[in-house]
């Protein structure tokens, strides 16, 4: 090929075509693949994901329960009825009346599309988070999703929004300020437990989370009688032991994935430093255990040998 009328050219490193990069790319491969560290990730990965289907191909057609209630609850609400009421088709629909809005435009698909596209979305938005914490941790993220499976599989079966949710705690910790403390407190108001979280989320969202988390308050003292319906649901409905809560643990990863790794707490020299660094919590721990501010490890201790002691 030839660039203006001139010489051919040549594949420059720069521009991503270069033998000699797709080489270095191959053996940076290769090395990775030889840590036992890495080989064990990709084992506990991949074992995780078979565990899910297949624990989901023998569901076979039980699965969706809880997005259907979602579908279903919409649909009869648009249609004048009680979206609070069990059917023979739907479980009651458990959330605050002001967020079956949130599933309008998904609920009027048909089913079979509906649910399709309900689990593309969550499996797609699951596996990049998955990606992006494996690329800063992999065995780190191989052994905690080994250890949601359970939750996993849950959700992945009932189509429950809570992994959603998760997911949305994830964007506030990536976009805006106002975009992630949306996100944040549409999962505290649909589920309460990520109120929690919220020191896991930046802190500029933080204020943003709370103001839109009081607009969705007003929104449910407003429409008081249907909140007082989806009350009953939720203290008088029968359900099993909920061990898929646990997936709210996958919403503090982006946070606990960028801090330094052993934190302060485990590494002996900034415990020290940190402890020698307040002189008056070291006095009071002496008193309180009678020990000399010596033995409690005061700033003299710290002194190197034959340095003369502070004046004053």
């Amino acid at each position: 090929m030839r660039a203006g009328g001139g010489r051919p050219t040549r594949p420059t490193e720069e521009d991503g075509r270069s033998p000699a990069r797709h080489t270095r790319r191959v053996r940076h491969l290769s090395d990775r693949l030889r840590q036992p560290r890495i080989v064990l990730a990709i084992l506990l990965l991949g074992l995780s994901g078979a565990a899910i289907v297949a624990f989901l191909y023998g569901r076979g057609e039980l699965v969706g329960a809880d997005a259907r209630a979602y579908w279903g609850a919409v649909r009869v609400w648009l249609a004048g009825g009680d979206p609070y009421q069990q059917s023979g088709a739907y479980m009651p629909y458990a959330y605050a009346p002001w967020t079956l809005v949130l599933f309008l435009p998904w609920a009027l698909l048909p089913w079979s599309v509906a649910w399709f596209s309900w689990q593309a979305v969550n499996v797609a938005l699951f596996g990049w988070s998955v990606a992006w914490a494996y690329s800063r941790r992999p065995l780190a993220t191989a052994l905690l999703v080994a250890a949601l499976v359970v939750p996993l599989a849950a959700h992945f079966d009932t189509g429950n929004v809570g992994l959603l949710l998760v997911l949305g705690i994830w964007l506030a910790c990536f976009a805006g300020p106002r975009l992630g403390g949306l996100a944040w407190a549409i999962a505290a108001a649909m589920k309460w437990l990520p109120l929690a979280l919220i020191g896991f989320i930046p802190r500029r969202a933080r204020p943003w989370g709370l103001a839109w988390l009081a607009v969705f308050v007003l929104l449910t003292l407003a429409t008081l009688p249907l909140t007082l319906r989806q009350l009953d649901v939720v203290l008088n409905f029968p359900r099993p032991l909920r061990l898929d809560y646990l997936i709210f643990v996958w919403a503090a990863v982006p946070w606990l994935w960028t801090q330094p790794w052993p934190p302060w707490w485990l590494r002996p020299v900034e415990i020290r430093g940190r402890w020698r660094s307040r002189p008056p919590t070291r006095a009071l721990v002496a008193g309180i255990l009678g020990l000399s501010p010596q033995t409690a490890g005061s700033a003299d201790t710290s002194r190197p040998a034959g340095s003369p002691p502070p004046v004053g």
